[in-house]
């Protein structure tokens, strides 16, 4: 073999091996995060003859029937993040079946960040209602029709949360912001919160205000889970986690940087065409409830 085919030989495998390279390191550094699995990050809290693994423990069912739901929660709590979960909701008649994903503390001073999905007859729209704790006090409820059938496919449930505001997102559309007010007394969540989901019977008050009562004929009742992979700041001593959180607050954390301080203009838009088109209640509007407008309504507004 002469020195040119030999050189050209070479240089053909140093092509490959760079490109190998190339796309191993694109694989990781893009890894879906349905490739996390279940109990990595989350054990089952409750329910636990109503949780099925699917997909090598990619994805979590959830059921419920008239004997019990089902619940999931994280092992560690998180002091700020970008929280993420992808959901499909129960496809049959739910009315009164509530599906819910959210953050929580413990305490009468709890704070707890809410995406409760409330369920109804077959062919209704399905309500999204969100609320907002801080130092235990809520009843900061807005609720919004969804724009899409969420028990057809997985949806992206996303909830950011900083020192500078919380947001809630439905895939990449911001539905509601509630911003860090505590200049002017506003409470806003402080203490580390684990992340929980769960399946269960919100017959009462979920659909209709709890005229529409659940169908026990079509239970089991399932809804699903995937993306377990978590974008948080853990906060690992149990006795300290809901006392000190500034470390939490750091740049080094991506959620933290200056560009998740504020929406940006897209962003706002999207929020305020949702609000114009989806939104179906809004506490702060609530005049029976808030003779006056609480503080923090004006400028989340």
């Amino acid at each position: 073999m002469n020195t040119t085919n030999t050189g050209k030989m070479q240089y053909h495998f140093s092509i490959l091996a760079l490109l190998s390279i190339f796309f191993f390191f694109i694989r990781v550094g893009f890894a879906d995060d349905n490739t996390v699995k279940f109990d990595e990050n989350y054990v089952i809290t409750w329910g636990n003859d109503h949780v099925l693994s699917l997909n090598q423990d990619t994805e979590i069912q959830l059921s419920m029937d008239k004997s019990s739901g089902a619940g999931f929660g994280s092992k560690l709590s998180y002091g700020t993040g970008f929280f993420n979960m992808r959901m499909k909701l129960p496809d049959k008649d739910s009315a009164g079946v509530v599906t819910a994903y959210y953050l929580t503390s413990k305490g009468k001073k709890h704070g707890e960040l809410d995406f409760e999905f409330l369920g109804n007859r077959e062919g209704k729209p399905i309500s999204l209602q969100t609320n907002v704790f801080a130092g235990g006090v809520g009843n900061r409820e807005q609720r919004v029709i969804l724009w899409f059938d969420p028990s057809a496919d997985f949806h992206n449930y996303r909830i950011l949360w900083n020192q500078h505001q919380i947001v809630f997102y439905v895939d990449d559309i911001p539905i509601r912001v509630f911003k860090n007010n505590t200049n002017i007394g506003v409470g806003y969540p402080s203490q580390a919160m684990k992340i929980e989901a769960s399946l269960w019977d919100g017959d009462s008050w979920a659909t209709d205000g709890g005229q529409t009562k659940i169908n026990w004929s079509m239970a089991p009742f399932k809804a699903h889970f995937q993306g377990f992979d978590i974008s948080g700041c853990p906060k690992t001593d149990p006795n300290n986690n809901n006392n000190n959180n500034e470390d939490c607050f750091l740049p080094e954390h991506w959620w933290n940087s200056e560009k998740y301080w504020a929406l940006d203009s897209k962003q706002k838009t999207d929020l305020k065409n949702v609000r114009k088109k989806y939104m179906n209640y809004d506490y702060c509007s609530d005049r029976n409830r808030y003779p006056v407008s609480p503080p923090e309504c004006l400028i989340n507004s």
